[in-house]
């Protein structure tokens, strides 16, 4: 089995520039990501797909290959469509490759797992033609598919991303639905004057806004009520805006209201979690480092709390350094030295977080949906079925699997797990602390009976090398 100084799960922003600067400083790593190529979800496929979509996906996006240019280093073993579906004390971590389990082992472990969005359960969401609008941008990234007769819906900035990239594919969208109000941008503005430390944020943000203006897409902001209308497929997107009711047909409908730490994997090995207000998602208790309370084990990125792709970057390499110092491949000194800067920039990329989460909330009516919206797809859970469950004397998500398997199915409770937990907290009057979260155990991922059989045993390898 090989073993590294620093194993790092996940090859987006954060996981590339953690390699990186790790393995400048003289450290061993192993890079395992479940894609074929590096770049995560905000930098997928960027290799191929600069060159040949960098006009419509921006200057941003494109960033993303210095990054992954930085992985060729020697000392950087990278190990790409590894689906990692368990890690052990020690660390020793087991992941399926090419349809064959797999296992490396390390001193530390920086997880930089990143973001998942946020499930936007409304009525009709689990019809075909339904898709969340970063899926919709993954196939633009990957393969050049742009969504047709598409409606955009939901709040948050990557909503006018999308849009601007859409519209510069040639394809726009019909419209954007969005969910945040008049009261929510009020609300945002005592953050105003720490968000312009960030003003390359806002000065992107209105840059999309004119584009989408020139385009001439509609806009209809502090909608409400939203159901997606069809039979076998997405047919139309009806909702509440401006005072009257809205009826949009179209043949795809993107949905979208914020993206949360992908917190599984950190989960899974006993990282102390807390419910951050601001993000209405839970985030892993870290230090400046990025350290949890879990020995050797670091976090970086999205899954720490959504920050962006500059910020992850930035937590990649400050996290690397702290591993460094530890293995003695730095003093103390020369570790704080190189993240003085980092930790500056890092705040600055920050600063605009709490502006936009109060600018851009999630949509309540989806975080708490009515009782005849499914909230656990995998197994066929309505919110009306977590309600039921709560009335009989269910307090947590966990004993709700046992009422009726919501968390059971093949995401593991990816999609799902703030849904119940919003649900059983509203019904309980408690908070989403109280109320807690899904125990996650391995596996992580599912993996067959034929990949195990198929794990590379060492002992019999040494024995037919003889």
């Amino acid at each position: 089995m090989k073993r590294s100084d620093l194993i790092v799960i996940g090859a987006g922003p954060a996981g590339m520039a953690a390699a990186a600067k790790a393995a400048e400083t003289g450290l061993a790593v192993t890079l395992l990501d479940e894609q074929p190529r590096p770049g995560g979800q905000i930098y997928r496929d960027v290799d191929r797909a600069a060159a040949k979509r960098g006009r419509i996906l921006g200057a941003d996006y494109t960033h993303g290959a210095t990054l992954t240019q930085s992985l060729n280093h020697p000392a950087i073993a990278q190990i790409s469509g590894a689906v990692v579906w368990e890690i052990e004390e020690g660390f020793r971590v087991s992941y399926t490759k090419d349809g064959c389990a797999a296992q490396v082992a390390g001193d530390r472990i920086i997880l930089a797992t990143g973001a998942l969005e946020r499930p936007m359960p409304v009525p009709g969401w689990t019809l075909p033609g339904v898709m969340t609008a970063g899926a919709a941008q993954i196939l633009l990234k990957q393969s050049g598919m742009v969504a047709r007769r598409a409606a955009l819906v939901g709040s948050g900035p990557l909503l006018y991303l999308i849009a601007a990239q859409m519209i510069r594919a040639g394809t726009p969208p019909l419209a954007l639905v969005e969910t945040q109000t008049r009261g929510d941008l009020l609300g945002a503005m005592p953050h105003l004057p720490g968000a312009l430390r960030g003003w390359p944020y806002l000065a992107k943000g209105m840059k999309l806004l004119r584009e989408i203006i020139r385009a001439r897409v509609p806009r209809h902001t502090g909608a409400s009520a939203i159901a997606v209308e069809g039979g076998t497929h997405a047919e139309a997107v009806r909702f509440r805006a401006g005072g009257r009711s809205h009826r949009i047909a179209c043949d795809t409908v993107l949905l979208h209201h914020g993206v949360v730490p992908n917190t599984q994997a950190a989960r899974s090995i006993g990282v102390a979690h807390r419910w951050n207000e601001a993000q209405r998602c839970f985030a892993p208790i870290l230090d400046t480092w990025g350290a949890t309370d879990v020995a050797g084990v670091l976090i970086a990125g999205d899954g720490a709390g959504i920050g962006g792709a500059k910020a992850a970057e930035i937590a990649g390499r400050i996290a690397a350094l702290k591993v460094a110092e530890e293995h003695g491949k730095l003093t103390q000194g020369e570790r704080d030295a190189q993240a003085r800067p980092l930790l500056a920039a890092r705040a600055r990329e920050l600063a605009v977080r709490p502006f936009l989460d109060t600018a851009y909330p999630p949509l309540s009516e989806a975080m708490t949906p009515a009782d005849a919206t499914i909230v656990c797809r995998c197994e066929e859970v309505t919110a009306g079925d977590i309600r039921g469950y709560a009335k009989l004397g269910c307090l947590g998500p966990n004993q709700a699997k046992a009422f009726g398997r919501p968390g059971m199915g093949p995401c593991q409770g990816r999609y799902c797990g703030l849904t119940v937990t919003a649900l059983l907290a509203e019904a309980h009057g408690t908070s989403p602390d109280a109320t807690g979260y899904y125990r996650i155990r391995p596996p992580l991922k599912p993996v067959t009976l034929g990949e195990l059989a198929a794990m590379e045993n060492p002992a019999q390898r040494a024995t037919e090398q003889e």
